[in-house]
């Protein structure tokens, strides 16, 4: 009986960095669909760059300020989803090495379950650190947002002082 319990343990000891790694990839999806959200903003906003030096679009001074600005939130969030990504695929690795390492130790019946138990941590720094950029992320991108609120306000202002001047 007491055989059958340590097999439990070890098998409910190697399951659990499972759960981490499937935290893990559940985290890395949805970094690279931020990602690609990212690459269409910045798609969207080289097109506006276009409308501006075509001379297509009102307010070509501002509108580049406000454009020059945007990409440079764009490009701060996607250095930072980077950094995510890399800090989630690190912890996968040390998630899985750790499974490995205690499936290893225990094949060769070693009592050195401390090894397993050091990978497994490490994994979880990395998952702290991506999960922290992350939240970083998500705040910079609230500038983004809030950026394109001020910019759609000052377009508002413009299109009202030209109706009001036309009325006049």
């Amino acid at each position: 009986m007491i055989s059958s319990l340590i097999g439990t343990e070890i098998l409910a000891a190697m399951i659990a960095p499972a759960v981490l790694i499937s935290a893990s990839a559940s985290l890395i999806f949805s970094t690279a669909n931020r990602l690609g959200r990212i690459f269409d903003r910045v798609n969207l906003l080289k097109n506006e760059i276009e409308g501006v030096v075509d001379g297509k679009l009102s307010f070509p001074e501002e509108r580049q300020a406000y454009l020059r600005r945007q990409l440079k939130i764009q490009k701060k969030r996607a250095n930072l989803i980077q950094r995510s990504m890399a800090a989630l695929y690190t912890a996968t690795l040390f998630f899985v090495s750790s499974s490995l390492s205690l499936g290893i130790i225990v094949a060769i019946s070693s009592p050195a379950s401390w090894v397993a138990t050091g990978l497994a941590l490490i994994g979880g720094i990395f998952l702290f650190i991506a999960s922290g950029l992350l939240l970083y992320e998500s705040r910079y991108n609230l500038n983004f947002i809030q950026g394109q609120i001020e910019f759609a306000e000052f377009l508002e202002d413009k299109v009202e002082k030209k109706s009001d001047n036309f009325q006049k």
